[in-house]
């Protein structure tokens, strides 16, 4: 809740505001003198997009390119229909005792109260004409919602310790628990900026998705991540229409898009790859998090008639999410297999030239087989295999030639290349030291799974974090280099990057992860903060060391429970 106090020519005013856990809703409750002397009045008021790169919804101009008519059945409710371009969308207002509603300008109307000394409102918004709960039903979704929220999934205490920098960490944590769960848990994959305010003009990135919900799914919480993967069905239809205009099998999926999947203009949106394989990763997050307890004879089972061992072993719970996401997971892999060229002079598979790698500073008509792309391929090719085999299918002969033939990550001089293409890569001229890391991203979500060799990797974490222009990095990047220390047994470097002391991995006092002037908040920062969490306390497939995250130099006490493991 939000609780505000103040006065008015003496008078006190007292304000709670809160919101609705499972409807697009808001309760407010005014507590004050001066309702009763008819001097507190509400104001609807409805702007326009600014239609600039960051819109906060403050533009009150422009009144003639939107509607906004008000209807009152009752003395106490009203229906605001509103027209924004090609969009409807409804407010409705309920609110305690007798009130009028009076147009005071275009899209701007004034609500007079007749009550004593309290007034409570609750306004719902909805794409459909909707019902409108009371004030005190919002009130206890509100504070149902979040004692369920805090009391489920995993949690991480590091009272005790006495490195200085622990309870600053605690506090990032907690916080970005609860913007997240303010911000990225829709029904939809969220903005870079949430609900806060628009972003790239209002356009969710969806190779960021991964790192605005999957942890989610890591910290025991899957079905909030779940709500917003029903995006990829929705988008199913014109991804595979994108896929077929390119030649390829399957889905391609969007880049840059909107919440039923259309496909919006971007400079790299064609190029990038790395969003493609995230349905795979997310869904055998889900599959991953089934209940284990829950077995069921296999005659109760749902199943076909003839059932493999597999299928046997399986519980309801896990056939259902195979068959649910299954039709993403074989679609993506598809497209994935049909993308990877095969070269007749190497004998191998590669990818590109016409990419452009999470490090988005490469040219997209030279580069080819960056490392972070090549590795996340493989495992999430071999991932639909996984698949196959549990449902009882045969495995993919076109996926399997491409995970037995892509091409091995470049290196030089011991490292790993940013692609195979870039001779100099870490040099402190070379054009290749900004933006994100991603080199270092072989190796942190993923495992090294016979494609990264961490000896290497090792070396190349060292000239990275020697050469990198850290300046000009984005705040994911962060947790994503401490995830790849984890898996390198380094645990005092995972520590160092979630603190490095770089504008972009500023935490601000209410959480919000700020990048610049232009991107005062961003939610992939918190995001990643939380995926690294669970890596650094519960590890990751085949790792025996507890806490791998976290130094063992009795300078950090770390509880924890109910995180999941990474593959």
């Amino acid at each position: 809740m939000i609780s505000s106090r103040f006065t008015v020519e003496g008078l006190a005013v007292k304000v709670i505001t809160c919101a609705d856990a499972t409807k697009d809703a808001i309760g407010v409750k005014i507590t004050s003198d001066l309702i009763r002397q008819h001097r507190i009045k509400i104001r609807f008021r409805f702007p326009y997009p600014t239609n600039e790169f960051a819109d906060k919804g403050v533009n009150y101009t422009h009144a003639a390119a939107h509607q906004t008519t008000c209807s009152q059945s009752s003395p106490s409710g009203a229906l605001f229909t509103r027209r924004l371009d090609k969009e409807w969308y409804y407010v409705a207002a309920a609110w305690t005792g007798k009130g009028s509603i009076k147009k005071i300008a275009d899209h701007n109307f004034m609500l007079s109260p007749s009550a004593d000394t309290t007034l409570a409102l609750a306004v719902s918004f909805s794409p459909t004409q909707p019902g409108v709960p009371t004030f005190a039903k919002v009130l206890a979704s509100s504070i149902a919602g979040w004692q369920k929220f805090w009391q489920s999934g995993a949690a991480i205490d590091l009272n005790g310790s006495t490195d200085p920098r622990a309870m600053e960490l605690e506090r990032r944590i907690i916080l970005s628990e609860y913007l997240t769960r303010v911000q990225c848990a829709g029904g939809s994959p969220p903005q870079e900026t949430g609900l806060t305010y628009n972003s790239w003009y209002g356009r969710p990135h969806m190779e960021m998705y991964w790192w605005h919900s999957a942890h989610f799914a890591l910290w025991g919480r899957t079905e909030l991540m779940e709500k917003s993967m029903q995006w990829y069905f929705r988008a199913f239809d014109g991804a595979r229409a994108i896929a077929q205009r390119q030649g390829y099998k399957g889905v391609r999926w969007q880049k840059m898009t909107d919440n039923k999947g259309d496909e919006t203009p971007s400079n790299v949106g064609s190029f990038l790859l790395w969003e493609q394989p995230h349905v795979i990763y997310l869904a055998e997050l889900i599959y991953r998090n089934q209940d284990h307890h829950s077995m069921a004879p296999p005659e109760k089972m749902a199943t076909p008639q003839k059932l493999t061992t597999l299928q046997k072993l399986a519980t309801p719970e896990k056939l259902a999410t195979l068959r649910k996401y299954q039709k993403l997971v074989a679609a993506t892999a598809n497209f994935m297999a049909s993308f990877a060229h095969y070269d007749l002079a190497t004998g191998r598979y590669n990818l590109g030239k016409g990419i452009i790698p999470a490090q988005e500073c490469h040219n997209a008509a030279e580069t080819f087989n960056s490392p972070y792309e090549l590795a996340y391929w493989k495992w999430a090719l071999q991932v639909a295999q996984q698949w196959r085999t549990r449902l009882g299918l045969k495995p993919n002969h076109n996926w399997q030639a491409v995970i037995d033939r892509l091409a091995p990550l470049a290196q030089k001089d011991g490292v790993y290349r940013s692609a195979e293409n870039v001779d100099d890569s870490y040099s402190p001229e070379s054009k290749y030291t900004i933006d994100h890391p991603a080199v270092l991203a072989a190796l942190s979500t993923l495992p090294a799974n016979n494609t990264v060799d961490t000896a290497v990797m090792l070396r190349t974490y060292d000239v990275v974090e020697k050469s990198w222009h850290w300046e000009h990095t984005w705040g994911w990047d962060f947790p994503m280099v401490a995830m790849t220390a984890t898996r390198l047994h380094q645990p005092g470097a995972a520590i160092n990057a979630l603190f490095k002391n770089v504008a972009t991995n500023t935490f601000l006092p209410d959480g919000h992860n700020y990048q610049n002037k232009r991107l005062t908040l961003y939610l992939p920062g918190n995001g990643s903060l939380l995926s690294a969490i669970a890596i650094m306390c519960a590890g990751f497939d085949d790792n025996t060391i507890p806490d791998p995250g976290f130094p063992k130099n009795g300078q950090w006490k770390v509880r924890w429970e109910g995180f999941k493991s990474l593959p």
